[in-house]
Formats: C-alpha cells, sequence, structure tokens
C-alpha cells in the first residue's frame, strides 16, 4: 500500500507471514511473535540475516530497526547507538570507525547494553572496539570475514547483516495498533522542505550549518520532545522524550557534564518549535552558536529576539519531526 491519501481504502487487509515466535514481548510476562510482509524488499532489521548471538527479543528488534533506520539518513560513513528506541550518539566521519568511537563518546554510560547501527561494512578494526563494551546488537548492510572472527568472542551479541541500506526518502506506509483499532500514516520520509530560512541577524557561517542539518536530521530519530547538540558532525547532548521542550533541552545539557563534553561551539536543534524564548537562553547559556527549528509558533519573535541578544544565528525548516 502506498502513502497517498487515495490509498488508504475502506477496508485495510494485511497479508503477513509469522517470521518467528520470539521468548516473549516487552516484558516478561508478555508473549510475542515477529510477522513478515513478503511483498516489502526493503533492506530491514525484521528481514536481516542474523549471523551470530542469541535469539532477538522483541525490544531488540524495535531498537534495531530504529538505529538503522537511522543510520540511513546519511551518506558519508556514520555510526547510530540506540538505547530504548532512542539514539544516545550519532556520528559521521570519514569511516565507520571513527564515527563509532566519536559516537560513543557523547553518552558512553547509555550505550552499555545498547544498540550499534552502521551504514557501511563492519570492519575488523571496528570489531575490536565493539567487543570492549555490552552490547546486545550490531546491524550493518555487510561485514568483513575478519571483523565476524573477532565479535565471535562475545557470543551473545546479535550480529545483524541486512544485504544493503533503505532509502529513507521512500514512500512508504506506517501501521501502529491502539486499543480498538490501528492507525496508518505515510512514512516521516523528508529531513528539510526546501532551504532553511535565516530568521535572526547573523547567518550561520558554513560549518555551524552543516552541523545544523547533521542535527536537525538525528532530531527526527529522538522521541519528542527531543533536543539534540551536535558539533562537528557528532551529538555531544541529546535530550529525549520528555513533557517539556525545556526539560530536554536540560537533560542535553546533563548529559553533555556527565560525558565531559562541552557545549561551547556546538549547535542545537529542536524537532518541534520554540513556545517559549527558553530553549534559546538554555542554548546561549550552554555556549551553542547556532539553532535550527521548525518555526511556526505565534511567539516566534521572541525566540528570534532573544537569540539576536545572544548573537545566535537560527534558522527555521518550516517542517516537524515529533516521535511519539
Amino acid at each position: 500500500m502506498s502513502a497517498g491519501n487515495s490509498d488508504f481504502p475502506e477496508e485495510l487487509s494485511l497479508n503477513l507471514k509469522r517470521g518467528e515466535l520470539l521468548r516473549y514481548g516487552e516484558n516478561p510476562h508478555q508473549k510475542a511473535a515477529l510477522y513478515l510482509n513478503p511483498k516489502d524488499k526493503r533492506p530491514a532489521v525484521a528481514t536481516a540475516r542474523n549471523v551470530q548471538g542469541k535469539e532477538l527479543s522483541y525490544n531488540n528488534l524495535q531498537d534495531a530497526d530504529a538505529a538503522f533506520e537511522c543510520v540511513a539518513e546519511f551518506e558519508e560513513p556514520a555510526a547510530v547507538i540506540v538505547k530504548h528506541m532512542n539514539p544516545c550518539g550519532v556520528a559521521v566521519a570519514e569511516s565507520a570507525h571513527e564515527a563509532y568511537l566519536r559516537a560513543l563518546a557523547c553518552d558512553p554510560v547509555s550505550a552499555f547494553g545498547g544498540i550499534v547501527a552502521l551504514n557501511s561494512t563492519l570492519t575488523a578494526a571496528l570489531a575490536t572496539e565493539l567487543v570492549k563494551i555490552f552490547l546486545e546488537v550490531v546491524v550493518a548492510p555487510d561485514a568483513e570475514d575478519d571483523a565476524l572472527a573477532i565479535i565471535s568472542a562475545k557470543p551473545n551479541i546479535r550480529v545483524l547483516l541486512t544485504g544493503g541500506m533503505p532509502d529513507p526518502a521512500e514512500k512508504r506506509t506506517v501501521i501502529k495498533s491502539i486499543a480498538g483499532g490501528v492507525l496508518v500514516q505515510s512514512a516521516d520520509d523528508k529531513i528539510f522542505d526546501g532551504e532553511v530560512k535565516t530568521v535572526t541577524k547573523r547567518a550561520p557561517t558554513s560549518t555551524e550549518l552543516s552541523d545544523l542539518m547533521f542535527a536537525f536530521t538525528v532530531c527526527k530519530h529522538v522521541k519528542s520532545n527531543a533536543i539534540v547538540y551536535a558539533k562537528d558532525g557528532a551529538t555531544v547532548g541529546i535530550g529525549a522524550g520528555q513533557t517539556s521542550r525545556i526539560d530536554s533541552a536540560r537533560i542535553a545539557w546533563h548529559k553533555a557534564q556527565h560525558a565531559n563534553l562541552s557545549l561551547a561551539g556546538s549547535v542545537m536543534a529542536s524537532d518541534a518549535f520554540f513556545p517559549f524564548p527558553d530553549c534559546v537562553q538554555a542554548a546561549a547559556e550552554a555556549g551553542a552558536t547556532a539553532i535550527v527549528q521548525p518555526g511556526g509558533s505565534k511567539n516566534d519573535q521572541e525566540s528570534i529576539d532573544a537569540a539576536d541578544k545572544a548573537g545566535i544565528a537560527m534558522v527555521f525548516t518550516g517542517i516537524r519531526h515529533f516521535r511519539h
């Protein structure tokens, strides 16, 4: 079923085939199974080849899917570390090895027991780093034989090879069950909607703009309310899933402090607009120099004024990325 409005039929039939019974659901007292769509050929965690490790759990599959869909957004070598459906470290670099080390530095505490996703072949050099901490799953399009031999020293790590990378811009639908029915929507298949708009007196530098685009891409994959600080193509603080945006900003700052990372010279991204200037003020206090957000609040001017007062460049994207 495609994502256009005309493709939401009066009656919806799902022809799925049971792939496997899972050990349990989100918790041990819940039962679970994985069902597959035989017609879906998109590279994915659900259909990946499991080359080693214990059986995949319900939570493993959810987390690995979140990590793999996030890392697929990047064309350059990238690494994403996910814990409980949220990225806790994301980076791009000249190699996946370097990207992983930079992603790990963002929040090494949360990475313990996490999922690592790559958008390039798993190398022996990177495998040597991966076995240094406890991980649940490693997912990549492919792996060197030497890399698999190194990871085999940790037989409980699940290694998933997808055979390729999905296209994040591919038109598709997403289905979620609720009590009494299911919700069906088109996938969030874009990051930006045209050019970003500078709304402050100072425009971002080319370096800031590159980091703003990176941070906003990561923001799409962080549970709302989402705040992401980034610097030089790596996250340095992530605040996720809070009921107020300023709380996410404070958590992101706290995470950075706990990881001994400075936010000076970083940029801030928000998945949705700022209803108040408090997040701009928090960014200024943390040392951020630029902000990206969708815009669209009736109080936008207050945030713009706060950014101008702090000498912060701010751009609006015109597109929101709530993730519930």
